[in-house]
């Protein structure tokens, strides 16, 4: 084989000889060899500067825990949403059910997937489209425009009316179980389509797959409450009861949040997503009749200031980004500088937000909320404030903080009301959205 090709003897004597003349390699291979590579980066000046003091900082309940389930995007939305109801009905705590929500998002889904199997039955199996709708039919993922479908359908509970089960806080077993029976059924209704059969009999075999997903469902959930009674205490102590509740009675009477009033701002300095437009994604959703997904892409800076402007107002900040780069989970600490790899591997890592996105490196996985913002003499912000939904323990009781430069680098979304848009923006929003791949980054989902 010619050389040029392979590693040869020669370069692993060069690559060991390069090695071992640095000292500063070996004092790396020890530390990283008995602490691994972020123990051994990790900066402390960044530890220090990080502290969890904010010019601008809201109230909220105990934090909440998701535990082992990708429902990150479900908690975000909903204490969201019960920040306003601990406020208005004078309430120390209260938490709306996740579960419920969760019980229709996979119904939901479900229906979703079948369908997206329907319009797709030309397609070749092992084409692209096919295999990515294959890929993951209904993940727990999701995304602010799927919450807003899921509520507007099935209303809301409090957590008392419809409480976690095994399977909604952990939800692995169950969607694997799932996942095999909607990939069986894809291949299913595939076949009969072959076969000749027509819309009719497709339709019916639809319909008895969606029954066998509902009681899968319900075995595994349990069945959600057609009604309830709601009591709780305020903070003074007051002991309140509404009876014969059901979930949209309640959302009518404790929800005063008016869901089509918010919009998703994106941030993807990517070539093929010029800022000022919105954009759709094909093949994304839950709800099948629900209000598709849309963003509005904007720079960074806009985001920053529409969730400034609606945190002054007292309102907290559904957000999306990528968690897991440049951050620690058990400190609670977003920072980009929080790790000094580049001087622990003596190299740099060069690749800009956009080429992140493109070359696959990056994109939104978890959704949070902002909770404040800590403003200089100058008013520019220096860290936010986040609520997560891991528990107490991360972090200081579950909320992190997060550096303005992390935000410019790993922030992708924030869901604001349009008044916080300005007359340009808000006609860009509505205006006719361009579609994205189903695989476009843009497409993925928070958990």
């Amino acid at each position: 084989m010619d050389e040029k090709y392979t590693v040869t003897a020669e370069d692993m004597s060069r690559f060991e000889a390069a090695f071992d003349k640095e000292r500063a390699n070996a004092v790396a291979m020890t530390a990283v060899v008995n602490n691994g590579l972020l123990k051994s980066a990790k900066a402390a000046p960044a530890v220090q500067a990080d502290t969890h003091v904010f010019s601008v900082s809201l109230k909220q309940g105990e934090i909440t825990n998701q535990k082992q389930s990708g429902r990150c995007w479900m908690f975000a939305g909903l204490n969201i949403v019960r920040s306003r109801i601990m406020r208005e009905r004078e309430m120390k705590n209260f938490e709306l059910s996740q579960g419920y929500l969760f019980f229709y998002d996979k119904l939901e889904k479900s229906n979703y997937f079948l369908e997206n199997i329907l319009e797709t039955l030309d397609e070749p199996v092992g084409g692209r489209l096919v295999s990515f709708l294959l890929q993951a039919p209904l993940g727990d993922g999701g995304q602010w425009d799927m919450l807003r479908g899921l509520i507007e359908k099935y209303g809301l509970v409090p957590k008392t009316a419809y409480p976690e089960t095994v399977h909604s806080s952990s939800s692995g077993e169950m969607n694997s179980c799932l996942t095999e029976k909607l990939r069986e059924d894809a291949c299913i209704l595939r076949k009969k389509h072959s076969a000749g059969a027509g819309e009719e009999e497709l339709r019916s075999a639809k319909r008895a797959m969606m029954e066998e997903i509902y009681r899968f469902l319900c075995i595994c959930l349990g069945k959600p409450p057609k009604t309830f009674d709601f009591e709780y205490r305020d903070k003074d102590d007051g002991f309140h009861r509404d009876c014969g509740l059901t979930p949209h009675t309640f959302m009518e009477k404790y929800v005063t949040m008016n869901l089509d009033e918010y919009v998703s701002l994106i941030n993807a300095p990517t070539a093929d997503k010029p800022y000022g437009r919105s954009y759709t994604v094909r093949y994304l959703g839950s709800v099948k009749e629900g209000t598709p997904v849309r963003y509005l892409n904007l720079p960074i800076q806009e985001l920053k200031r529409a969730a400034i402007a609606q945190m002054q107002d007292g309102e907290p900040v559904w957000f999306g980004c990528d968690v897991g780069k440049r951050s620690e989970r058990d400190g609670g600490i977003m920072d980009v500088d929080l790790y000094s790899l580049e001087t622990l591997l003596d190299t740099r890592f060069t690749m800009t937000k956009a080429e992140r996105l493109d070359y696959g490196h990056s994109l939104m996985t978890h959704a949070m909320v902002f909770q404040g913002v800590n403003l200089d003499e100058n008013g520019v912000p220096n860290r936010w404030r986040v609520e997560n939904s891991w528990g107490k323990d991360p972090g200081q009781d579950g909320y992190y903080v997060m550096t303005d430069k992390w935000f410019d680098e790993y922030m992708y979304q924030v869901v604001v009301n349009k008044k916080y848009l300005t007359p340009e923006q808000l006609a860009a929003y509505e205006d006719q959205p361009i579609e994205l791949e189903p695989w476009d980054p843009m497409g993925s989902l928070a958990d």
